[in-house]
């Protein structure tokens, strides 16, 4: 209803001249205290900011979910029943010429049978585990993927390879030398490393400070890490080990020290020494190295702090204290309740329009499917499929590095969140169980949804030039909000935050940042083309990290195109400007992808790239689609023919791909590709085949990350406000006219005939009058079923 502004009429009574113009600017604010006090006698209660979210319920199972703890006990005793004849190990006692369990999750429901299902009355598809085993026990030992199912288990379920959805020629096997480097093969290892090591002392002594006599050693006053990938294609295998002082921060504290092992096999007594490095030399022998030392060649100009003080995400007062910092920061909080309802269960989300699916698994973390807005579906499923980084550097293990983070099962490594830090308080979350061989474990918390103000306003229009004194004849404002699901993926050094934000006009932006400790070099000071000087004997490795997304997009349906829109400057003629002959002006060149690629975004920003519809249109008959919309820092890897990333790393090495859907593609990546950067088990670069994508069930493939130019102000950790990349998914032509005209949470003020009052309509959204009270957070405890 239209109300007269309170404050107008406390105006008017509080002026000595009532026919004067409202006071302005600070002689306004100057009467706020004379009218304040109009809510003194409201009645306050409690903000539902703790209440939890109405329950919403699915209108089908969640059939993407991961296994069930039973399902995955059950298959851990199936495959390690004899009669399986798989011949186990149990992993505890096993060694890298064992048998042994090393990895159970989830195969990925085939789309083929979810949309019979999900969209009709087809039947409901049984949920199968996928398992990696190690068999380093056969003749020729390989790493080898299997599917189990249908679970739960019964008289009906087998045991057979998974080989479809792998495209690199042996299916779901991987040669020994290129399986993950667990910590059986770092112990079988360890001894020659000891060998060389314990015979250093007085070296690493005298140059590092410090010594290694094995990692469980008390006279070890180091600690060793290794470097990725440790093998080209399989045939061969290798470490290159570096050291750093220990401790919470040891990656920002690196030692001129690396030995490089040939490891290749499972006879641990033909593993040899392939050199050694520091004061960046290679020394082939530990002789040749000793004879340096001796012959006075080798020194350090630099030394690591004995201390790590400095290194801590925790205050320091010796920085200073900042004026009012002492009040608690702002918050973002749910004043007036809940707007989206759960159904915690089947892990199923509704908000405003929007519903959804989430899922889990300890490779690739959160994924969601059949997302849709008003009853539309607009994408099937928006997954994370790899976080690579690549560095460079002039040392053994930043020239070396390439990382792909769900070869370290970075789904696992979501940890509980701490309300009103990692999200704003009165957030709903979620747990993320894990399975590890035959046990489970629940990260309590470890997911977060809650729904915020977007920082601006989603629309508004002051329309000016009238005679009154206000300056406008009317004025709307609707308030931009969106519900967010994060989750933080803590992989080793790094904590990754992501963001899904779900935007009430229809609008749907993916965020991913970085915070957490560098992994640094040593500090040579004629090495600063990768990185800068970060601390006493530290320098920030430069480094690239990409974050490839599949976002399977249904667009009313699977018939879709990809609409290319070139904006372009091109020479033109008008009849009514005869006096400028031929001019430059702007216009479209509109046309559709016609087969599978990969592509960039163009300079300037002048592309725009739009999932359609095949034939349906809207009102005005424009296709109906969702338009593809660049945000923060969308990059790609910079190294497009590195050895260590050559066929393995093949989804990062553009901005975007556009590739037909198929059930044997359902992931850019193995999570074992790592260390068959020649030979990968899963090549991203097979996928594009010449196959059409016109009026086809498209899935585009897109990057996001950042280029690491390092800094002193990544000391202690990396910012999240820095670190950031970004890009959105936002209706074009989708809908017959913006999606904020249904929303009540606006303005619309009129000035009134008197011209000294304004009126607006609240449209029956009144501002809460309610009293927060903020709870500290308690961090969850992990805890196994």
């Amino acid at each position: 209803m239209i109300q007269q502004l309170i404050y107008s009429v406390l105006l008017l009574t509080a002026t000595s001249n009532a026919a004067a113009t409202p006071p302005l600017g600070f002689k306004r604010q100057s009467l706020l205290s004379k009218y304040s006090n109009v809510y003194e006698n409201a009645t306050c209660s409690e903000c539902s900011l703790y209440e939890p979210a109405a329950s919403a319920t699915a209108p089908k199972a969640n059939i993407w979910s991961q296994i069930s703890p039973d399902d995955n006990l059950a298959v851990w005793n199936l495959l390690h029943d004899p009669a399986s004849g798989l011949n186990l190990t149990d992993p505890d006692s096993a060694t890298i010429t064992d048998n042994y369990v090393w990895y159970i999750d989830t195969v990925p429901v085939n789309k083929s049978d979810a949309l019979p299902y999900i969209d009709g009355d087809g039947p409901k598809p049984s949920p199968w585990a996928r398992v990696i085993i190690f068999e380093g026990g056969k003749q020729e030992p390989v790493s080898q993927e299997y599917m189990v199912g249908p679970l739960p288990v019964s008289t009906e379920t087998g045991i057979q390879k998974l080989d479809y959805v792998f495209n690199g020629g042996t299916g779901g096997s991987v040669p020994f030398n290129g399986r993950y480097f667990d910590a059986k093969r770092d112990a079988a290892s360890e001894p020659l490393l000891i060998s060389i090591m314990s015979n250093l002392t007085d070296i690493t002594s005298s140059l590092l400070g410090g010594v290694w006599y094995g990692s469980s050693d008390p006279r070890t006053t180091l600690t060793s890490t290794t470097t990725a990938p440790s093998s080209f294609d399989g045939t061969q295998s290798f470490q290159v080990i570096m050291f750093r002082f220990p401790g919470t921060a040891t990656y920002l504290r690196p030692l001129d020290f690396f030995v490089m092992l040939d490891s290749t096999g499972t006879d641990a007594s033909l593993y040899k020494l392939k050199g050694i490095v520091t004061n960046t030399r290679f020394f082939p022998t530990v002789d040749e190295l000793r004879e340096a030392f001796e012959a006075g060649e080798l020194a350090e100009d630099f030394y690591q702090p004995s201390d790590d003080d400095w290194a801590m995400v925790n205050y320091n007062p010796e920085m200073g204290v900042r004026e009012l910092e002492e009040k608690f920061a702002p918050q973002s909080v749910e004043m007036g309740g809940k707007r989206y309802k759960l159904d915690s269960e089947q892990k199923y989300v509704e908000y405003l329009g929007w519903s959804f699916y989430v899922a889990h698994t300890s490779s690739r973390g959160v994924m969601f499917y059949d997302i849709r807005f008003k009853g539309e579906r607009i994408l099937y499923e928006l997954s994370m499929q790899e976080a690579a980084a690549q560095y460079g550097g002039f040392q053994p293990k930043a020239a070396t590095t390439l990382y792909h983070d769900t070869y370290y099962r970075l789904g696992a490594d979501i940890f509980p969140l701490v309300e009103g830090f990692d999200c704003p308080f009165g957030s709903s979350f979620w747990n993320v169980t894990i399975h590890n061989g035959n046990k489970t474990t629940v990260n309590p918390n470890s997911i977060c949804i809650f729904e915020s103000d977007a920082g601006f306003p989603l629309s508004r229009h002051r329309a000016g030039a009238t005679s009154n004194t206000f300056g406008f004849s009317n004025l709307g404002v609707v308030k931009g909000s969106m519900l967010t699901l994060r989750s933080i993926a803590t992989v080793g050094n790094y904590d990754y935050l992501f963001d899904y934000a779900f935007h009430v006009d229809g609008s749907l932006e993916v965020t991913v940042r970085a915070s957490g400790y560098l992994q640094s070099s040593f500090y040579y000071p004629d090495q600063g083309k990768w990185g800068p000087r970060i601390q006493e004997a530290t320098q920030g490795s430069l480094h690239d990290h990409v974050v490839t997304w599949k976002a399977d997009f249904d667009i009313l349906g699977t018939e879709n195109n990809l609409q290319v829109t070139d904006l372009k400057a091109v020479p033109t003629t008008q009849p009514w400007w005869p006096e400028l002959g031929e001019f430059e002006q702007i216009e479209l060149d509109i046309y559709n992808m016609k087969t599978e690629q990969q592509f960039n975004w163009q300079d300037n920003g002048q592309s725009m790239f739009c999932v359609n519809h095949a034939s349906k249109t809207n009102k005005w008959g424009t296709s109906r689609g969702y338009r593809i919309v660049p945000g923060k820092s969308n990059i790609h890897l910079s190294t497009l023919n590195s050895p260590f990333s050559r066929h393995n790393t093949g989804m990062s090495k553009s901005h975007l791909a556009v590739t037909r859907q198929h059930d044997t593609e359902p992931w850019a990546n193995s999570i074992q590709n790592l260390n068959m950067p020649w030979k990968p088990q899963q090549d991203f670069m097979k996928f594009f085949d010449d196959e059409s994508v016109e009026n086809e069930d498209l899935v585009v493939w897109f990057n996001l990350g950042m280029h690491h130019f390092t800094r002193s102000e990544d000391v202690p950790v990396t910012l999240y406000s820095e670190a950031v990349s970004s890009i959105m998914f936002a209706p074009q032509n989708f809908f017959d006219s913006a999606q904020d005209s249904d929303l009540r949470n606006r303005r619309w003020i009129v000035p009134a005939d008197d011209n000294v009052t304004v009126a607006y309509d609240t449209f029956g959204i009144e501002l809460p009058q309610c009293k927060v009270s903020l709870q500290e957070s308690n961090v969850a405890q992990i805890f196994e079923l």
